[in-house]
């Protein structure tokens, strides 16, 4: 059998035509197949990359230990006029400065009881026409009462051998006040509330 490699084929026969044929639906396939492996990995990618979130590394918890310093009490600054104020009308309804300036040294008891009735009924209906106060504690006074922890140390005073922290069981020995309403008379402008009484000069 002799083979000439330089002779060109003038005709194709039908094996031939059909192995070319084969050949070429083999390359298109193998492009095709190239094709949706490269977008397969690339759906993988996405898919791996929305499944696993990169999350930032979480900084390691440092405990500061911060101190406040202590805050110092916050001082309120009276003002003297309403006090003032309750000095006059105990004046005027009592005559209550009057009896406290007097000197008792040369009255009777009898005098001095008899005084002291008026001051203490003028004084009452001073403080019940400006003033609604109410008992601190509802018990009767001499019971025996428990404070919890944290009870209000401004409105119960503790008195005698006070040891330890609260529950603290002792008798009520005073109810204490407390003011729940104050409505005192509104002052005039330029109205000099230190005259709590003025000096009087009959004609």
């Amino acid at each position: 059998m002799n083979i000439n490699l330089a002779a060109t084929p003038t005709t194709i026969d039908m094996l031939h035509l059909g192995l070319a044929i084969l050949a070429l639906l083999f390359f298109v396939l193998f492009l095709v197949k190239q094709r949706s492996s490269g977008n397969g990995m690339t759906r993988n990618n996405e898919t791996l990359s929305q499944a696993t979130p990169v999350t930032p590394a979480a900084e390691p918890a440092v405990e500061k230990a911060t101190v406040e310093p202590a805050k110092p009490a916050q001082l309120k600054e009276s003002t003297p006029d309403a006090a003032l104020q309750l000095l006059t009308l105990l004046q005027q309804e009592a005559r209550f400065i009057d009896f406290t300036q007097e000197d008792l040294t040369g009255y009777s008891d009898a005098d001095i009881g008899a005084a002291a009735r008026v001051v203490h009924e003028g004084s009452k209906k001073a403080l019940d026409t400006y003033f609604t106060l109410e008992a601190v504690r509802s018990e009767d006074e001499e019971t025996r009462i428990t404070l919890p922890k944290g009870f209000n140390a401004s409105e119960v005073r503790l008195t005698g051998n006070v040891v330890g922290e609260a529950p603290f069981t002792g008798s009520l020995v005073h109810k204490g006040w407390k003011v729940t309403k104050v409505k005192l008379p509104k002052v005039a402008e330029g109205h000099d509330t230190s005259i709590v009484a003025p000096a009087e000069v009959e004609l």
